[in-house]
């Protein structure tokens, strides 16, 4: 495992799974934790909360979901199982066991993980975190899925975006978005982002929710846009997994980037319970 001194600019690194590469970087020494983004991001919206886990003494991998970012668009399938399955050989190659950090999309698939490998994660730390199916009706649903059809999906995920971030944005939300509608438009990217909105399902990431024992932790935007009752689901989870829920003010999806501070306020104690530096 290549690691990269806390400061420096990490090199992507590839680690191979069936059909395709997964990117990734690692930084920083000590316990190991690793941040996955949600559906439609990137890595790099850990680019807040990743300093300050350097700064605590931990290694930080974060890595980008199959399709999105700097990980390859050869897949044939996305969603809750694929990405458990991507982040279980991620902590196979990386040897040791790791508190996993996941939002949205990304927290059903570290649910999968924990529960079918409870020996490897150390904790849970879910951020805006989809562990099943919100209610939706039919005629919304398929209002969606036309939105995020291939041909415009990055037009649309850029004017969807600003909702999402509902409450404060980062200081740098307009270069980030940028960054982000650019990854999208590149050739397949579009695609394979299209077919994750239309392939994600969190049912299969609801039904291993009694079997995760590992120490878990929700945190969820009070204003956070993708839920009816943001309070009542991070109630439900936390009551759940028998885990400690904390409500961030004035965020929506992205706590992590929108009230980095009370997130890491957050994220650090929990850290530092299960997952102790030397």
């Amino acid at each position: 495992m290549t690691t990269t001194p806390a400061g420096s600019t990490p090199a992507t690194q590839y680690l191979s799974v069936s059909e395709g590469r997964i990117a990734y970087d690692t930084q920083g020494s000590g316990p190991l934790v690793i941040l996955v983004p949600g559906m439609g991001d990137l890595r790099s919206t850990y680019r807040f909360l990743t300093p300050e886990l350097l700064a605590a003494g931990y290694t930080v991998v974060t890595t980008d979901l199959r399709g999105h970012g700097d990980s390859d668009t050869t897949f044939s399938s996305y969603g809750d199982p694929e990405t458990a399955s991507d982040i279980s050989a991620l902590l196979a190659h990386l040897g040791r066991p790791a508190v996993i950090v996941a939002n949205s999309l990304a927290a059903g698939a570290a649910v999968i993980v924990a529960a079918e490998q409870p020996d490897r994660v150390s904790g849970l730390a879910l951020v805006g975190p989809f562990v099943r199916n919100p209610k939706s009706s039919a005629f919304m649903l398929a209002v969606f899925r036309a939105m995020m059809a291939p041909l415009w999906v990055a037009t649309a995920w850029k004017a969807y975006m600003p909702t999402l971030y509902a409450g404060r944005k980062p200081a740098d939300f307009d270069d980030y978005r940028a960054r982000v509608v650019a990854s999208i438009r590149r050739p397949a990217y579009g695609k394979a982002f299209s077919l994750t909105t239309r392939q994600t399902d969190h049912d299969p990431a609801e039904a291993r929710l009694a079997a995760v024992t590992a120490p878990a932790l929700v945190i969820m935007g009070e204003r956070d846009p993708d839920f009816s009752d943001p309070a009542g689901e991070a109630r439900w989870i936390g009551d759940t997994l028998k885990a400690e829920v904390v409500m961030v003010p004035e965020a929506g999806h992205y706590p992590h980037s929108q009230q980095s501070e009370l997130t890491s306020a957050a994220v650090l104690p929990f850290l530092a319970r299960v997952a102790p530096v030397a």
